[in-house]
């Protein structure tokens, strides 16, 4: 445990004010979670708000019927603004938040984050730049809704997912993907294919090698 407040030091150093930084280990707390872990859910309120550490986590909407889609990755040194904004104005969740890796938070009580808005130029600098950064990738994400074929959306997920993770091979089911595009396996399994012809990709079992 000793080494989890050098991490944080070293994840968010340049980014907030030392003092600011002692005030986080001060008042924080190490969260592991594994892949797969529901961190938030729909319709929970949120006592305390994780910053990133190390890992992925992946955000997604859910409709009345059930149907999930996926909206963006946040990774070591982010906060998610949907999640910010809950934790604040004390609200209850809208979107779902899910250990995309084996992943570490770093949680601060939600009674910390107006204090320091006022106190520290560095958390309000770096509050605004994520509601900013999630607010281009919303909107990059009803672009490709609204305006790209599935097949064009399915290999922007990919590149994007390959951004994110620093990785050419993406570990993922057709279901998995299916899930976070809103689509059906067999259209996912179909244009997979399509693209592997167009010598864009290499298919593997449960994993996907962009070339």
């Amino acid at each position: 445990m000793e080494e989890l407040p050098s991490k944080v030091k070293e994840k968010f150093s340049g980014v907030f004010e030392p003092a600011l930084i002692e005030e986080m280990i001060k008042a924080g707390r190490p969260m592991r979670v594994q892949a797969g872990t529901v961190i938030l859910d729909l319709g929970q309120t949120m006592p305390e708000m994780p910053l990133v550490l190390d890992g992925h986590i992946r955000i997604m909407r859910e409709d009345e019927e059930g149907h999930e889609l996926f909206l963006y990755y946040i990774q070591g040194g982010d906060v998610c603004a949907m999640s910010l904004t809950c934790c604040i104005q004390d609200k209850a969740s809208e979107i779902r938040a899910i250990a995309e890796e084996d992943s570490l938070l770093w949680v601060v009580p939600k009674s910390k984050m107006d204090s320091w808005i006022s106190l520290y130029s560095s958390w309000r600098t770096y509050v605004f730049q994520a509601y900013n950064n999630r607010f281009e990738e919303l909107l990059d994400t009803i672009d490709s809704i609204a305006f790209m074929r599935m097949d064009e959306r399915l290999m922007k997920y990919l590149l994007d997912l390959k951004q994110t993770k620093a990785t050419y091979i993406i570990e993922k089911t057709h279901q998995e993907i299916a899930n976070d595009l809103n689509t059906s396996r067999v259209v996912v399994s179909r244009l997979l294919k399509q693209l592997e012809r167009e010598d864009r990709i290499e298919m593997h079992r449960n994993r996907i090698e962009i070339l």
